[in-house]
């Protein structure tokens, strides 16, 4: 993710206050200095960066500052809140009500990646398990109708659309009286886009609007424009009551910065942010944990409604299993499939306090999705007794046959096979250790049911596990144990599912599932 770099310079320039001696004038400018360069080049107005720069002066008086306080965290604290301020419109967006239809009509400009971000939009609602579908009532655009429905029959969305009605404003009518009908309750209308801001786009997006009466108006913007957001969004919001931005491609463009301080300009609130071409490459944009995750601070609050999401909490079995120290391989092809469940491994690393988004680049990180598939393809090559036994790695060490036999069966090196079992044995060292401490999961509060020796072969056990350069991304085991606290803090004295996804979880969430009837629809 482009915005990464940003995240990185700042994150830089705030590092020099801790390897300064004395936090002065100079010092305070010069990363000011490094901040400021770095937010033009991501495209911010030099208006709002002279205006951050001037504010973060205005709170820090080294004249008036008492002896006692604490300067460097005082600077920090500072820089965050007014880097908050540049992407935060203080506006509240439009939250859909369950039970009845919201209907949310998208507009802007052809080529943004409108009828994409359509289709992730409804995905996630349909994750979240709402009764999401899609109108089609671009009639300009040749192809929109075919594209619209290609996305929705993958995602298993249904939709409405024509291929001979040539009036927007029908279809959009139709579409949206069918699903009300039939107890929809998130019901998103693409509309017709054009190269440039034509009077013609704004007479008939108000056509449509009055027809179907939406309850929220998304405008959908392209951030590789940079801060000329700022324009075409006031022009839009001037024609027709803009409620929400989308701001998409924000992983191939370095003037991603500039588009999110643009559009906050406008008092209109980002939603959602576009992360890549996937139909999970969806965020949903909340500005402080957005700002903490590029600055490496994490997401905790984030990280936890993904696990959550999972419902793990449903797998009383498992947890059981757990409890009595016991973690089978079957267990494990659960976990990896609970990790990918949770979306791209960036999103999920940039959650996590000491990790940055970009820790894995776009080919690392798929080459990591291709090794874990991989591994479960290891894994559906072996019989129910290897997967459900209680010690698989004792099974096949003592049997050597098995191990040529899977790699056969999954057209892989025997290596391979044993570098499975050999990951399986360091998480089943780390199941035995949780279910050999007495009352661990009682009230669900583990940190409060281990004492310090306990947690710290724990630790140790995970850090085992890691990737070295990983853990020392998380400042090594200190690091690893403060984002364990945190975890634990953030998920409200419980773990709940953060518990469960220690030994993985078989309640799948939410995923391509729901609606059906991806074709019913169309006319």
């Amino acid at each position: 993710m482009v915005l990464a770099d940003l995240g990185r310079k700042i994150t830089t320039a705030l590092r020099s206050l801790s390897n300064a001696t004395v936090i002065n004038e100079e010092v305070l400018n010069s990363m000011l200095k490094e901040i400021c360069a770095a937010l033009l080049e991501a495209d911010v107005n030099i208006r709002l960066v002279k205006q951050l720069r001037e504010n973060v002066r205005s709170v820090i008086d080294f004249d008036e500052m008492a002896g006692g306080l604490n300067k460097r965290r005082m600077i920090q604290t500072a820089v965050y809140r007014e880097l908050v301020k540049l992407v935060d419109p203080g506006v509240k967006p439009f939250q859909p009500t369950r039970g009845r239809p919201n209907v949310i009509m998208f507009v802007g400009l052809q080529g943004s990646g409108k009828t994409t971000t359509c289709t992730k939009l409804a995905y996630h609602y349909m994750k979240k398990n709402w009764k999401a579908c899609l109108v089609c009532a671009d009639t300009f655009r040749a192809g929109a109708y075919d594209q619209l429905k290609q996305n929705a029959t993958k995602a298993r969305i249904p939709f409405y659309g024509s291929y001979t009605e040539l009036d927007p404003v029908v279809i959009a009518q139709e579409g949206v009286d069918l699903f009300r009908s039939e107890g929809y309750e998130i019901i998103i209308v693409d509309t017709s886009g054009r190269h440039k801001q034509e009077d013609s786009l704004f007479e008939e997006m108000l056509a449509v609007s009055n027809a179907i009466r939406p309850d929220n108006t998304i405008f959908v913007m392209d951030a590789s424009i940079g801060q000329a957001c700022e324009a075409q969004a006031k022009a839009f919001k001037e024609k027709v009551s803009v409620g929400a931005v989308i701001i998409t491609k924000l992983d191939g463009h370095a003037k991603g910065g500039g588009a999110l301080s643009a559009v906050a300009a406008t008092q209109s609130p980002v939603i959602y942010i576009g992360t890549g071409e996937h139909i999970d490459d969806l965020e949903s944009f909340k500005t402080k944990p957005f700002i903490s995750k590029l600055l490496g601070m994490g997401d905790i609050e984030g990280l936890i409604d993904k696990v959550n999401e999972l419902k793990l909490d449903d797998n009383e079995e498992l947890m059981q299993k757990i409890k009595q120290g016991q973690f089978t391989l079957r267990d494990m092809y659960e976990q990896f499939q609970n990790i990918m469940k949770m979306g791209p491994f960036s999103q999920i690393m940039g959650m996590i306090p000491g990790f940055s988004q970009d820790l894995l680049s776009k080919g690392s990180e798929q080459e990591s999705m291709a090794r874990l598939k991989r591994l479960m393809t290891i894994m559906d090559s072996m019989n129910d007794g290897e997967l459900d036994h209680r010690d698989g790695a004792k099974l096949f060490g003592k049997q050597v046959g098995r191990v040529t036999r899977v790699a056969n069966g999954a057209g892989v090196t025997e290596r391979e096979v044993k570098d499975l079992i050999s990951q399986y044995t360091k998480f089943a060292g780390v199941v035995k250790k949780m279910g050999g401490i007495k009352g661990l999961f009682k009230n669900g509060d583990m940190m409060k049911n281990v004492n310090p020796s306990q947690m710290a072969q724990l630790n140790h056990q995970m850090a085992r596990m890691m990737d070295p350069r990983v853990l020392q991304q998380m400042g090594g085991m200190n690091g690893l144990q403060s984002m364990m606290r945190q975890l634990q803090q953030g998920a409200g004295g419980g773990l709940g599912g953060l518990g469960n996804l220690m030994g993985g979880g078989g309640a799948g969430g939410g995923g391509s599932g729901g609606g059906g009837g991806g074709g019913k629809h169309k006319k």
